[in-house]
């Protein structure tokens, strides 16, 4: 059976709020999107060489909104000009509760009274948004909209809905495996317990995230392409692993990428960051130190998303639809235990858009370029103040 072409995610007759497009839409000019990507760069290229990390990083900021900017489709460029004071509404709510939030962590000692302060906090932005009618409208949109149109695309034969499916046991219970080899085998405490240091070797450590890294791979990517291979009428293809739909919606990523920024830098100024990341804590010993870890770091990622993304949901979609997302969360969301709390439950919600995203445009690289995005900012942040990269000394000594 052909497969559709992925719809855009915002196609321009279903803009939230905004019925029908007009029928002559207003373009903007080449020259204008050149101006704007050539600005972008440039401003992120004048940041990189800021002393402060403060200013590099509302520098960053400024360049990666320009290069939204000019990525914007016409019809989501019209939606921005349309409810631009709506928009810039909303965006200083969301700046005054991250604001809020980082006051909190300097005024208040960590304990329980810091935690309901935080929750409150967030609890009044979420009220805040959700009373507000056109916001509902924009969330409607975003959410209930696109699972209704996941189930619309999604072409099932008579009878599959809803009933019991051998290829969904298959898919959960190596699901179910593959997770199991990786918290018992695939841990770097098993890595340590089976191979010993022999003398003493300065690299062990970084041996021990390769054998993690690997794993991921084992688990994530070989096992479930074994599977696919095997089931008849099934095609690697169709989980997800085409590039088209991500290059169409590639602004949709930078602009997430963009909106997810702020948390990170303010969650980066706590100390349950800082004692997390990087997960390898000799990165900064050496630029082979630094690289190699990211690289087994990039490479992990790749493989959850082929996993969570790719594999279960486009393994469960033929029978559970939309609420394929719902199903992947719940894994997704426990792997992250152990990491900080404000980390594991941000998992749940971007679980839930990366799960939407990928179903929509039936491709799982968007949710790879933000996760990499991401990790590697994580670990820049976590590691200033840390004596130089290639020092030869790491955090701590």
């Amino acid at each position: 059976m052909a497969r559709a072409r992925p719809k855009p995610v915002i196609p321009p007759a279903a803009e939230p709020g905004g019925g029908a497009p007009s029928p002559t839409p207003s373009r903007r000019s080449f020259a204008l999107r050149i101006a704007l990507a050539a600005a972008g760069f440039i401003v992120i290229g004048i940041a990189a060489y800021m002393p402060v990390l403060q200013l590099r990083l509302s520098l960053a900021g400024v360049g990666a909104v320009s290069l939204v900017a000019a990525l914007l489709p016409d019809h989501a460029a019209e939606f921005v000009r349309r409810e631009w004071l709506s928009i810039l509404r909303l965006i200083f709510s969301v700046a005054v509760t991250l604001l809020l939030i980082i006051l909190l962590l300097y005024s208040l000692t960590p304990g329980w009274k810091l935690q309901l302060a935080r929750a409150l906090t967030i609890l009044a932005e979420l009220t805040y948004v959700i009373q507000d009618k056109k916001f509902r409208g924009w969330l409607k949109f975003l959410t209930i909209d696109q699972w209704r149109a996941i189930d619309a695309e999604t072409k099932r034969e008579p009878g599959e809905a809803g009933n019991t499916s051998w290829k969904v046991g298959v898919v959960l219970v190596v699901a179910a495996v593959s997770l199991t080899l990786q918290e018992y085998i695939g841990d770097r405490g098993a890595f340590e317990s089976w191979f010993r240091p022999h003398g003493k070797d300065e690299y062990f450590e970084l041996k021990g995230f390769a054998w993690w890294s690997s794993w991921r791979v084992i688990g994530y990517v070989i096992m479930p392409i074994i599977t696919i291979t095997l089931m008849p009428r099934e095609r690697l293809r169709d989980y997800h692993l085409s590039p088209r739909g991500f290059f169409h919606h590639f602004w949709i990523y930078v602009t997430l990428f963009v909106l997810v920024l702020p948390a990170v830098v303010a969650a980066s100024t706590t100390q349950s960051f800082r004692h997390t990341y990087p997960f390898y804590r000799l990165a900064n010993r050496s630029h082979f130190d630094l690289w190699t870890w990211e690289a087994f770091y990039a490479a992990q990622f790749l493989s959850l998303e082929i996993f969570f993304r790719g594999f279960l949901l486009q393994g469960l979609r033929r029978v559970a639809g939309a609420n394929a997302i719902f199903v992947m969360i719940v894994p997704y969301c426990m792997i992250h235990y152990g990491k900080p709390l404000p980390e594991t439950l941000g998992a749940i919600f971007a679980g839930i858009i990366l799960g939407t995203l990928a179903m929509r445009t039936r491709s799982i690289w968007g949710g790879v370029m933000i996760h990499v995005g991401v990790a590697l900012t994580m670990d820049v942040l976590a590691l200033r103040g840390c004596p130089p990269i290639g020092s030869g000394r790491w955090c701590g000594s």
